[in-house]
């Protein structure tokens, strides 16, 4: 399938390592020239160390409105666009529920809600102006429905699910599609499930039998490919929507 990427200026937010990192290369390797962005230079440089064209480093703290909007002010002013935005920036570890401050309230609001909406208002009129293009953010399955993760997590990615869905209409108007990918339980290279694994093997194995149709994790390449086709005019029909890819573990 012609996904028709070829040649498209592509920003990744949160592409040092994990899902982000998956995503942008994936984007890369269907010949986008793509934006990698995270907070620190290190993992990018290693990230990227294969790598000989197309792609651009750029060091920025999404959760701030105006890091973002000089991010995207660089990857505009140095290829163009963008037509594709990614919001990836993300991270579930909180507090237990019911041990939550005002203080840890605004901290996972800022990485899990704020730094999609940062990017989202800082890509727009560039996007619009380079004839629309394609925002994609990476939510939750916590947001859809409580599977025991931290409170304010799960609340956090359920406002950026309601997002989506609501700001989808006007920038539909500009031709721009936004739509979110609701990951389930995804292993990672120094991520949560690893260390779990690391931990308690049996237990992992056990909760996944139990809850998850697959009975197994999924991987960052997985979560990719959904993501770039959702990104691509495969998907021109595709807008507001919130794309579940969790091996079956919702159940309504």
């Amino acid at each position: 399938m012609n996904l028709e990427l070829a040649g498209k200026i592509a920003l990744v937010a949160g592409a040092s390592r994990g899902i982000g990192l998956a995503i942008a290369r994936a984007l890369h390797a269907e010949g986008c020239s793509v934006a990698f962005a995270a907070r620190t230079r290190a993992g990018l440089e290693g990230a990227t160390a294969d790598l000989h064209d197309r792609f651009s480093l750029h060091v920025a703290d999404v959760t701030d409105a105006g890091s973002a909007a000089a991010l995207v002010g660089e990857v505009s002013s140095r290829w163009g666009g963008p037509h594709v935005a990614i919001c990836n920036a993300g991270s579930g570890a909180s507090v237990p529920p019911g041990t939550e401050t005002p203080q840890e309230w605004q901290r996972v609001l800022n990485v899990n809600l704020f730094a999609a909406t940062n990017i989202i208002a800082a890509v727009r009129a560039p996007m619009r102006a380079a004839g629309g293009g394609a925002i994609v953010c990476v939510s939750s399955i916590c947001g859809l429905a409580a599977l025991g993760a931290p409170v304010t997590y799960s609340a956090a990615k359920a406002a950026l699910n309601a997002t989506v869905r609501g700001l989808a209409r006007p920038l539909a108007a500009e031709n721009i599609r936004l739509n979110a990918v609701a990951p389930g339980n995804i292993l990672a290279s120094g991520g949560t499930w690893e260390r779990k694994l690391l931990e308690n093997e049996s237990a992992v194995h056990e909760m996944l039998t139990r809850d998850v149709a697959q009975a197994r994790l999924g991987t960052p390449q997985e979560i990719a490919d959904l993501v770039v086709f959702l990104s691509s005019a495969r998907a021109s029909f595709i807008t507001g929507s919130i794309c579940v890819a969790d091996g079956g573990q919702l159940r309504a």
